[in-house]
C-alpha cells in the first residue's frame, strides 16, 4: 500500500461519498455487495471466505494446509463425500437470515437496473421483497456439476419461483448472485472444481448473464463489503465490471489492503473511498 494514497493528494471522503450518493440515486452506479456488507445488520453468519472454511472444516475436518482456503476445503468435501453433502452444509452454514440493514434498505427502494450480490446469503433479495418490490429477478450463477448443456445461471422471480432467463430483459432490476445463493434453491459455486469451467470461460464473457452485459454497458460500479485478497475474487469482479462506463468506487481502509489488492485498484481505475464500511454506508443512506 505504500504510496498509493499520498497524504497530500488524499481525496475528501465526504465528497467522494457525496458523489458516489448522486451517481446511485441517479443509477449511474451498480452497488457490488460482498460479504462484508453481513456484520452491518450484526448477522451470524459468516463474512469472509475465511470464515466458511473454518465452518466446512468444523462439519468436515479438511487436512491442515488447505484449512484456511474455502475453495480447497470445499472441493475436498465434495470429492471425500458427495457434492450433496457439500451443498447441505453450505444450507445449513447460510440457513439463518440475515437482518435487513439500513444500507440494504436504501438500496432496495433505488429504481436501480443492475446490483451484485457476491455473497451466499438472501439479504438483498429479502429487502427488495420488504421493499415491495414485485419488478425484480435474481439471476444466480450454478455450479456445472451434474448440469446438461450450456447452462451458467438460472433467473428467480420476485417470490423466488423459477423463470426463464429472458425474464431479466424486462426486469425493473437485476440481482445477479454470481457464486449462487442460499435461497430458493440452494446454488452454490464453493468449489475449487464449481470455477474450472467458468474461469475458462469467463475471459469470453460466457458465463455472464446478457441482462448484466447490458445494463453495466452505462453505469461503473461501487464496491462494498468486497475482499479482493484472492485471485479468483479479483478475476471475477473483472470480469463482471468488463465493458462497463464507469466510474468505479471502493469503499475500504487504504491501510489494511494487500499489495494485490491495491494493484487491482489501480489496474481497474478503481477510485478509494478510505473509510469504515458501517461509516461509509450511513453517508450513502444520508
Amino acid at each position: 500500500m505504500d504510496g498509493l494514497l499520498e497524504a497530500e493528494a488524499r481525496p475528501d471522503v465526504a465528497d467522494q461519498l457525496a458523489r458516489a450518493r448522486r451517481a446511485l440515486v441517479a443509477d449511474a452506479l451498480i452497488p457490488y455487495l460482498g460479504p462484508g456488507v453481513l456484520p452491518l445488520s450484526g448477522a451470524t453468519l459468516p463474512s469472509t471466505p475465511e470464515a466458511v472454511a473454518a465452518a466446512l472444516n468444523a462439519r468436515a475436518p479438511a487436512p491442515a494446509r488447505i484449512r484456511t482456503n474455502m475453495w480447497s476445503v470445499a472441493q475436498f468435501i465434495e470429492s471425500r463425500r458427495h457434492r450433496k453433502t457439500l451443498d447441505a452444509f453450505m444450507a445449513d452454514i447460510f440457513a439463518a437470515p440475515a437482518p435487513p440493514t439500513p444500507l440494504l434498505e436504501f438500496v432496495a427502494r433505488l429504481p436501480l437496473a443492475l446490483i451484485v450480490n457476491a455473497w451466499y446469503d438472501d439479504a438483498m433479495a429479502s429487502a427488495l421483497r420488504a421493499a415491495g418490490r414485485r419488478d425484480f429477478v435474481e439471476i444466480q450463477g450454478v455450479a456445472r456439476a451434474g448440469v446438461r448443456g450450456d447452462v451458467w445461471t438460472k433467473t428467480y422471480d420476485a417470490d423466488g419461483a423459477p423463470c426463464e432467463g429472458g425474464a431479466a430483459d424486462d426486469a425493473g432490476t437485476a440481482l445477479y448472485s454470481p457464486h449462487g445463493g442460499v435461497r430458493p434453491a440452494r446454488n452454490f459455486l464453493v468449489a475449487d472444481s464449481d470455477y474450472v469451467e467458468v474461469l475458462t470461460e469467463i475471459d469470453i464473457q460466457t458465463p455472464i448473464p446478457a441482462a448484466v452485459k447490458a445494463r453495466r454497458a452505462e453505469r461503473g460500479f461501487l464496491f462494498l463489503g468486497c475482499p479482493f485478497h484472492d485471485q479468483m475474487l479479483r478475476t471475477y469482479a473483472r470480469q463482471i465490471m468488463k465493458r462497463s462506463k464507469g466510474p468505479h468506487f471502493v469503499v475500504v481502509e487504504a491501510d489494511a489492503l494487500t499489495r494485490n489488492e491495491a494493484k487491482f485498484f489501480v489496474d481497474q481505475d478503481i477510485e478509494i473511498i478510505d473509510a469504515p464500511l458501517a461509516a461509509a454506508a450511513q453517508a450513502l443512506v444520508g
